[in-house]
């Protein structure tokens, strides 16, 4: 897969959540009804929006983001973030490197 692909993966995902409410189960409810309790927030749908922030910032801090979706999509978050590759970013594509200058410090 690749960057457009991803691309085209979070626009659809984001087009499928637009109509979607989330179900939680029973643990989550209760998590949920706690901070809610504790936080008094206007709207329980303000907890659930800081959490998902919280959970997204946690992977990308940690790299398991880019981890993902270098698996997945061959790109990182950086490179969904700028619209292209990292070879098209630094020039890579235009220099491509022969097979012979692979292997020319192996041992």
């Amino acid at each position: 897969m690749s960057l457009d692909d991803l691309q085209d993966a979070v626009e659809a995902e984001n087009a499928e959540l637009a109509d979607h409410a989330v179900s939680l189960d029973r643990e989550t409810r209760t998590e949920l009804a706690m901070l809610s309790a504790a936080l008094d927030p206007d709207d329980v749908d303000d907890l659930v929006g800081r959490a998902v922030h919280q959970f997204f910032d946690t992977l990308v801090q940690s790299g398991k983001l880019d981890f993902h979706l270098r698996s997945e999509y061959d790109a990182t978050y950086d490179e969904y973030l700028s619209g292209m590759s990292f070879e098209e970013m630094t020039g890579g594509q235009q220099f491509p490197q022969t097979e012979e200058d692979g292997r020319r410090y192996q041992y």
